[in-house]
């Protein structure tokens, strides 16, 4: 397959960028590592008019740990997952990403183009919903930042306007006594999870406090569990029982999505079982008791 006809260009910094983008609005794309805008174009299911190469433009593909976190839109995951700050400073991001794809794919793809994208079955969005992340966005008019329980709105639909270029993710570092986990399952490794589970927590007295549980393929775009973070919240250290219930109750408001790959029942019982397994795990693995 190939590509409906388009208009390329590849701007050298984020001013002619942003001024591209507010030239052709909605008929534009950004490219950024193109692993999965250009499957899309070649299947015609996408077709931009204006093709948008980020891949010169200076500043945009840092990975550093200075007070937060700080990962440009264009820096490759592989970079990001081998990044020794990154990993000493919020081990659930390097974790998470070795779930994404193959190793090919990660070299070339991005961790802002990855969240920009939204899949609904993506691993990194869930991740920045578990970790109280926030997006920077620049057009013409100025910056804005966007939390991310704001900016996944629907199946490949987040908050960014037409004319905006997602330039930087921002990820406060979690306190020493964050509790951290992330599983998923799919039907052979590398493939789209049909379900999993992004999960932080704090530990303090023997309490947990601020859960986060961000579920993934289970919706039209990432999600939280709110009523399984505030049930377990206050908890002392759960044992495999009360994992279940969390697991359980994260899943009994759920509707996921159903195709050949798997039914909604299926998924919404796979969410409970993978949020129960990930709550275990993580309190297991860290041996805290």
């Amino acid at each position: 397959m190939k590509p409906a006809p388009f208009a390329y260009y590849q701007p050298d910094s984020i001013e002619e960028t942003t001024s591209l983008l507010a030239e052709h609005g909605d008929d534009a794309k950004i490219l950024a590592g193109g692993q999965s805008l250009i499957p899309m174009m070649n299947l015609r299911l996408a077709q931009p008019a204006a093709l948008i190469d980020i891949s010169k433009v200076p500043g945009i593909a840092n990975a550093e740990v200075n007070g937060e976190i700080r990962i440009g839109t264009m820096s490759r995951q592989a970079n990001v997952l081998d990044s020794p700050e990154i990993q000493g400073a919020a081990p659930l991001i390097p974790e998470a990403l070795k779930w994404v794809g193959h190793a090919a794919n990660r070299n070339r793809g991005t961790f802002g183009g990855s969240i920009a994208h939204a899949d609904a079955a993506a691993e990194l969005p869930a991740v920045l919903l578990a970790l109280s992340g926030e997006v920077v966005a620049k057009s013409v008019s100025g910056e804005r930042r966007i939390g991310a329980d704001d900016f996944f709105e629907s199946y490949l639909t987040t908050a960014l306007s037409s004319d905006e270029l997602l330039c930087e993710v921002l990820i406060p570092i979690p306190a020493p006594d964050t509790i951290w986990g992330f599983t998923e399952f799919a039907r052979r490794h590398g493939d789209f999870a049909l379900a999993g589970v992004a999960f932080t927590a704090q530990l303090s007295d023997g309490k947990i406090s601020a859960a986060k549980i961000a579920l993934l393929g289970v919706a039209d775009r990432a999600i939280r569990a709110v009523n399984a973070e505030n049930a377990l919240n206050g908890q002392s250290i759960p044992d495999p029982a009360t994992c279940r219930e969390i697991g359980s109750l994260a899943a009994v408001e759920l509707d996921p999505p159903f195709d050949q790959h798997g039914s909604s029942e299926y998924r919404k019982d796979l969410a409970a079982t993978l949020v129960s397994r990930v709550i275990d795990q993580a309190f297991e693995e860290r041996k805290i008791s």
